[in-house]
This record gives C-alpha cells, sequence and structure tokens, in this order.
C-alpha cells in the first residue's frame, strides 16, 4: 500500500492541471486490483517466517506434485508447455529439440517425473542446475550448436491456455519473441499461428534506445507513418491501410494505451499482427483495418530488477528512467514492477522543446488456479514552441517541390499539452485441468488542450509559398472496456481442439471545441511566426460510441499437431452518436449490427521447422451516413464495411533464423461521391501485395531483422469513373527495412548495428497527378557492456538520419505530404543493480 500511494502521490503533480478526479480513477482501480488479489493473502508469510533455498528448490523440483496436461507434439512447443506448467526454466540449444516429437504426459507428479516421460525416447539428457533451472543436452556428445542458449521461461504453473504470466519466450537474437497474443486466440507460437505477426521484446527497445511506439515500428517492412516526424500524434499504416494511434491495444484491450507517443519505458512487448483482426479482437475504435498492435506491459519476474537509465536526445534533451520489480510471498506468488520517466529539453525542430513525464505500476498474483494482474500508468507530455508541419500543395503544382528542411519550424510559438491515465485489471481461473475463464476491466481517460492538429502548409506553390493558419483545440476522450471469456481443450477422437468463446465491449465518449486563426502568408523554405488562435471553452460532448461483440473460435488440429484448422465468427455491434459541440444536442446516431467469420490453416509438412498457411478473415469499420444535404441520397446509413482479406504463406527456420514468406489481398470498402450526380455510392480499395520478414541469429554474435513488401494498389467502384484503376495516394510500390548487429570479436561486450529504411514512390493525390520521390534513411548505433563493482553496465549510442537527409516520407490525406525528422544522436547509459 505504501507503494501504491506513493505512486498515486506522484501522478497528482499539480503544475500543469493533472486533475484529482485522474488520480482517484487509477487509485480506485489499483484498489480494486489488489482487492482482486486479497483472495490470496492469507498465503503470505507472516513477518519473521522465512523460506530458505532448498525448500524452494524442493518445491519446484523433486517434492511438489503438479497437475500436467501436455499432449505428444514437436518437442520445441512440448517443452516451452512443460516450462509454464512446471515454472521451471529450461536452457537448451535451440537445435537439440529439431525434429523430436515428445511423449504426451497427464495427470499429477512431480516436475522431475514429468519432464523424464516428456523426453522418453528422445535421446535428450537433463540435469538440475539450480533450484528453478533444468538444462538438455544431446545423449550422444559433441552434437549441440556452439550457439547462444535459449531460454525458455516459467510462469508459476501457468496453463499453456493461459495468457497471465505465460509470455512467449524470446527468440534467438532477442531481438523478436517466438510467439505472440493472437487476440481471442490466446498467446501462440508463430509457427502455429496462421496469420503474419512479429513481436518485438523490450531488449530490442532498449538497444536501440526506441522512446516511442513508431521508433520499435520502424523495424517493419509492413509500416510506414502518415504523420510527420515528432508530430503530436504517430498514426502509421500497415499493408498500405491506415491504423490510426487510437487504434492500438494494450494488454489486449482496444482504447487503453496512452494516445498521443506511447511511450516504450513500461512495455515488455510490442506485438504486431498483419491484416484485418475483427474476430480476433472485434472491431477497431478507429475502424483501422491493415492490422493491429498490442502492448504487452512489463511484470515482475522470477529474477529481482532494479535499473536506472540517464539519457540524452539532440538537440540538448536529458531524461531518466528507473524499472524495480520484486516478487515475494509464498512461492513468489506476488509480483510488483514499477516504471518511471522524466524527459525535457529541445528537440531537433528548431525552438522546440518538449516534455514527458511517465509513472507505470504492475501487480500480479500467480496461484496454482488464480492469476490476477493489474496494469495502471499515468502519462503527461507537452511541447512548446513550434510543431513540423505537412505540406499540402496548391492545385497548379505539377511537380512536387523540395522538401523542406527537417528541421524547420514553421508553427512557432504554437504549444499543446497531453495527459493520459489508465488501467487494467485482469483475472484467470482454472476451472478444470482443461478449462479456463477469463476477464478484464479497463478504463483510460484522455485530455488535451492548445495545438495539436491541423498544423498544415495549406496551399503551397511550386517556390514553397504557403497560407498558414493556427488551430487551437480543449477536448477529451474518456474510455470504458470488458471482456470476458472462457477457453478449453477437449478431444473428439483423433482431433484436438482448443476453443474459445469470448464477448467484450468498448464505450468511449469524446468532446472537443476550436478556434482558428485568419490566414497569413509563409513559406515552407523560410516560415513566419504564426497568428496564435484564442483558446476554445471547455467543450461539450461531441461523440458517445458502444462496440460489442461475441465471439467463438475453435482450432482443430491432428497428426500431432501437423494439421491445424481455426474457424470462428463474431457478431459485433455499432452503436454511436454525435452531438452539437455548441449545445449538446443530439444530431445523429448509428446503430448497426454484423456477422465477421474467419478461417485459418497451418499444415507442418515435414519434421523441419517450416509451416505453410493461409486466412481468410475480415475487419469492421462504421458505415458512413450520407450527411451532404445536397447529395441525392441524403441522409442514407450504409451499413459496417467488412474488409476481406486473402493471404497464403510459409514461416521457416534456417539455423536460427525465422523467415514468413506471404501473399496478400485485402479489398476495403468506402464511400465516394459522384459530383455530377451528386450521389453517394460504395467504393473500394484493393491492395495486393508480397510480403517478407526475417529475424534471428545468421551465426553465434550475428542478428539479423527486417524485410521487404512489394505493395499494388487500385481503387475500385469510384463513383468518380476518373479514379477507377487509379493508385491510392500515400501507398509506396516496395518498402524494406535491412538491420544488423555484430557482437565484435575484437572487444568483448561491444556490439555495432546499422539500419536501412527505403521507401519507394508513392502518389501525393488520388489523381496520381504528383509523385513524392523514393527515399531512404541510415541508422547507426553502438553498445558496450561492462561490469562495474558487481553491477552489468550498459552505454548505448544511436543515431538515425545519418545523412541528415530532407524528405516527404507519406501522404496522411489526399494532396497532403508527411515530413521525416532530422538526424538525431542518443546516448544512454544503464546500470542493473
Amino acid at each position: 500500500m505504501m507503494v501504491l500511494r506513493g505512486f498515486v502521490t506522484g501522478v497528482r503533480r499539480q503544475d500543469r492541471g493533472m486533475s484529482g478526479r485522474w488520480a482517484r480513477l487509477l487509485a480506485t482501480t489499483a484498489l480494486g486490483g489488489l482487492c482482486f488479489a486479497g483472495t490470496a493473502v492469507a498465503e503470505v508469510p507472516a513477518a519473521g517466517t522465512a523460506v530458505s533455498a532448498n525448500d524452494a528448490a524442493a518445491g519446484h523440483g523433486q517434492a511438489t506434485s503438479r497437475a500436467f496436461d501436455i499432449p505428444a507434439q514437436p518437442l520445441a512447443g512440448a517443452l516451452t508447455e512443460f516450462s509454464r506448467q512446471s515454472g521451471l526454466q529450461v536452457t537448451m540449444d535451440s537445435a537439440v529439440a529439431l525434429g523430436r516429437t515428445s511423449t504426451a504426459i497427464h495427470g499429477s507428479m512431480s516436475p522431475s517425473a514429468a519432464l523424464s516421460r516428456l523426453l522418453g525416447g528422445t535421446g535428450i539428457a537433463w540435469q538440475m542446475i539450480d533450484g528453478r533451472t533444468v538444462s538438455l543436452t544431446r545423449a550422444a556428445p559433441g552434437q549441440a550448436l556452439a550457439l547462444d542458449p535459449v531460454r525458455v521461461e516459467g510462469q508459476g504453473g501457468t496453463p499453456a491456455r493461459g495468457d497471465l504470466g505465460n509470455p512467449p519466450p524470446a527468440y534467438a537474437g532477442g531481438q523478436v519473441a517466438a510467439g505472440a497474443r493472437v487476440g481471442m486466440l490466446g498467446n501462440r507460437d508463430i509457427m502455429n499461428t496462421p496469420f503474419a505477426v512479429t513481436s518485438y521484446t523490450a531488449e530490442l527497445m532498449e538497444n536501440q534506445e526506441a522512446r516511442t511506439l513508431a521508433a520499435i515500428l520502424e523495424n517493419d517492412p509492413s509500416v510506414r507513418f502518415t504523420t510527420s516526424g515528432g508530430h503530436a500524434y504517430e498514426n502509421f499504416q500497415i499493408r498500405g491501410f491506415e491504423v490510426d494511434a487510437g487504434d492500438v491495444a494494450l494488454n489486449g484491450l482496444y482504447g487503453m494505451a496512452p494516445d498521443g507517443h506511447v511511450p516504450t519505458e513500461f512495455l515488455e512487448r510490442a506485438e504486431l499482427l498483419k491484416g484485418p483482426t475483427a474476430l480476433l479482437s472485434g472491431m477497431a475504435p478507429g475502424g483501422g483495418v491493415g492490422g493491429a498492435v498490442n502492448l504487452v506491459p512489463k511484470r515482475a519476474g522470477d529474477a529481482p530488477v532494479t535499473s536506472v537509465t540517464v539519457d540524452y536526445t539532440s538537440d540538448s534533451q536529458v531524461g531518466t528512467h528507473v524499472d524495480v520489480g520484486r516478487r515475494f510471498g509464498t512461492d513468489d506468488r506476488f509480483g510488483v514492477r514499477i516504471n518511471g520517466a522524466f524527459r525535457d529539453g529541445d528537440s531537433g525542430l528548431d525552438g522546440q522543446s518538449k516534455e514527458r513525464d511517465l509513472g507505470a505500476l504492475a501487480l500480479d498474483y500467480r496461484g496454482e488456479n488464480l492469476r490476477l494482474s493489474f496494469d495502471g500508468f499515468a502519462m503527461r507530455e507537452s511541447f512548446d514552441g513550434g510543431s513540423p508541419m505537412m505540406v499540402n500543395f496548391d492545385s497548379s503544382v505539377k511537380v512536387v517541390p523540395k522538401a523542406p528542411d527537417a528541421s524547420n519550424n514553421s508553427f512557432r510559438g504554437i504549444w499543446a499539452h497531453q495527459e493520459n491515465l489508465g488501467g487494467i485489471a485482469r483475472a484467470e481461473y482454472d476451472v478444470t485441468g482443461s478449462l479456463t475463464a477469463y476477464g478484464a476491466l479497463g478504463a483510460h481517460d484522455y485530455d488535451f488542450d492548445g495545438f495539436l492538429n491541423s498544423t498544415h502548409a495549406l496551399n503551397t506553390t511550386a517556390t514553397g509559398a504557403f497560407q498558414a493558419r493556427t488551430t487551437s483545440q480543449k477536448g477529451y476522450t474518456h474510455s470504458r472496456t470488458g471482456e470476458a471469456g472462457l477457453r478449453g481443450r477437449f478431444e473428439t477422437g483423433p482431433v484436438n481442439h482448443e476453443a474459445v468463446i469470448s464477448a467484450n465491449w468498448l464505450r468511449t465518449w469524446s468532446g472537443m471545441r476550436f478556434n482558428r486563426s485568419r490566414f497569413i502568408p509563409s513559406n515552407i523554405y523560410n516560415p513566419v511566426t504564426p497568428i496564435l488562435a484564442p483558446m476554445p471553452a471547455d467543450p461539450l460532448r461531441t461523440s458517445a460510441s458502444t462496440l460489442a461483440g461475441v465471439a467463438v473460435a475453435d482450432t482443430l488440429s491432428a497428426l500431432d499437431d501437423r494439421v491445424a484448422l481455426t474457424v470462428g465468427v463474431r457478431q459485433q455491434s455499432v452503436n454511436s452518436k454525435s452531438f452539437n459541440s455548441d449545445t449538446g444536442a443530439e444530431t445523429s446516431s448509428y446503430d448497426k449490427s454484423e456477422p465477421s467469420p474467419s478461417v485459418g490453416l497451418v499444415v507442418k509438412p515435414f519434421d523441419a521447422p517450416l509451416s505453410i498457411y493461409g486466412n481468410y478473415i475480415e475487419g469492421l469499420t462504421k458505415g458512413s451516413q450520407v450527411t451532404d444535404t445536397d447529395a441525392a441520397n441524403y441522409g442514407h446509413v450504409f451499413a459496417p464495411f467488412r474488409t476481406r482479406q486473402q493471404e497464403i504463406g510459409v514461416k521457416w527456420e534456417l539455423g536460427h533464423v525465422t523467415n514468413t514468406l506471404s501473399v496478400f489481398q485485402i479489398l476495403q470498402p468506402g464511400l465516394s461521391s459522384n459530383r455530377a450526380t451528386h450521389l453517394y455510392t460504395q467504393s473500394a480499395q484493393r491492395n495486393r501485395g508480397i510480403e517478407w520478414t526475417v529475424a534471428g541469429q545468421i551465426v553465434q554474435g550475428v542478428r539479423v531483422l527486417g524485410g521487404a513488401t512489394y505493395l499494388d494498389s487500385e481503387l475500385r467502384n469510384n463513383a468518380d469513373p476518373g479514379l477507377n484503376g487509379k493508385t491510392p495516394y500515400g501507398v509506396p510500390d516496395w518498402q524494406v527495412n535491412a538491420g544488423v548487429e555484430w557482437d565484435t570479436p575484437f572487444a568483448t561486450g561491444l556490439t555495432l548495428e546499422g539500419r536501412v529504411v527505403y521507401t519507394g514512390r508513392q502518389y501525393a493525390n488520388s489523381a496520381d497527378t504528383m509523385t513524392l520521390p523514393e527515399w531512404s534513411r541510415f541508422d547507426l548505433g553502438a553498445r558496450y557492456v561492462l561490469p562495474v563493482r558487481g553491477n552489468k553496465v550498459t552505454l548505448r549510442g544511436y543515431v538515425t538520419n545519418l545523412l541528415d537527409s530532407s524528405d516527404y516520407t507519406g501522404a496522411f490525406n489526399d494532396n497532403f505530404a508527411t515530413l521525416n525528422t532530422p538526424r538525431t544522436f542518443m546516448l544512454s547509459t544503464t546500470v542493473d543493480f
């Protein structure tokens, strides 16, 4: 309780208006999480009661029986499940399990007996290293490869069907994980998932000094950004379709992630699932269909964590990050993880300064059958002195003018404040050995004021002249969410089933008012200081929506899991209302429901680690209502738009490198109008693509991460016949990311790394009359790990946009181009105590 009280006191700083209501919300949610855990308080030893290391070792090793339920399967997957169900760590060279199949084990037994049965007939020997760690080797000497060991971590006996305390292990090289949360299906190994997914680890975030979500996703060839670098929001596109910052999920729930810039200091994983996800996660609040991002917060692990980082970012930003994690109680059942970060100073944009502070608290309890968690955060972010711009081209422009210097500040003097406060409580309970019930509740409040949006250089001519105005805003978005479900495993003859029933809902209400200044002339190459619009009055509610859905899915597997078929359907409802911003009166409403089916298939035809997969899955977006009073079909309400994806691909491992190669097509409906008839009709955008991603360790000490995406996109069934067959704005033909890390042999502890990001040409408008040129960016980094007085010290340096190029990087709207960030230097020192 002392920790919680200190945390709440910290978030109630009043110098920037952090309201007592927010602090009370976090405190209330945190207390709810603690009360949730109160069912097991009696299990904590009383003061003065000691639990010896030998007792702990006995509990995990020989003496204590546990319930095991692990079917026969490829050995690597069986060992992962053994680790999760036993609570032991398993270390091995990854080649040890290659091509081997486990023996099924069912029933109550000691972990040692279970492991002996599991490895029966495989030719693999095991030995206990300590009370929590088991080492596996081939019985025949000399067959294990001399590569970095792969560690599979267990979390207090969590069954494989559970999500809490059950993260997939890191893959070879540590930059990505071997699996990810696949919505309602739970955590899945990448090779067993009929979708393209990448899970980036905290290790990658730390080593690349990635301080926001955008910096993490810059490693992926399917992702590009639709806001200028350094903007107040980080919006992006996946597979050529827009995904707003508000469509990012936290701990599996939409509407809960911090808005603006998502901080990385409290994250363990950032999971990217490519393609529509209506069945898996429900409808995204912003309607994004290109993919989904789920953020996994840090939790206390078996090993204590005490880490302090001090960092510097050019021009003169200085920051500090403290990370502390502990487990305590009988069998370490209770866990606490606290992350705090602060950063302040001048950015790389001329005259701009930024400030951000974060407090995050994670609590968890892991019992024999019950698992509980709470994740809370409070974040404030502000900027002063200006903002980057998006460039809107005048109709007279035929050739895009040269991009301005990336450090140019076209809106000097503007400012903004953003505040986020949120919390999520989760619970899982094993009803039987094969059935788990789960549920979650979450709340998130986001408030903002200032000049966050509309930093547009309007009607820019060939000489760079444009019309400048500012837009002041004051508003909020508040969200409440919940989900509940059952996840179980059973058999029908030779077929195994992993079935899920899930229900979720998300209620959001928001309000916003704005004022605009008059226009003044300026120039993108030599901008003038604009006029600041006066701040608006406090906002009334302007919109409210409720997204609710019920879904069922089943994964049927046979032939020792060589064939796995996933089928499911979700019934999604959308209820939304709009209100007048001045009077609060309701102006329109929308209430529709739509089913969304999905099917996925994974086939493993060989003993080698290779999976052939395919899927059909849909995405849902709220249907539009025609509000144009001059339209021939004014007032018509369209049903929810159903985006459809077909994908086929192959995943394979070469040594310790995982590859995914896929071919996909996504058809997204939309709305368009005919200027002559004033009739609004349903149109579509069709994206076809080939995508390759790669991650892992080529040889000992050399790691790769990246890939390439080729996109062929066109407009279809547009009400304007002249646009049919055109390429949509902002969709490049090629996207390539290539990153390499090298542990140098000449200096122990020194690692060098580099990354190249390439984006091919793309159109700036739907008419395809203006082309944004291709661009490339080069990043370099180094880190050095050394012991100092028994503590691990890591020195890191990273520079993005090494050549300090200035480019148009994409388009966020028809005829609006975005800009990159200038060269940025980052330095940090981390001490692990």
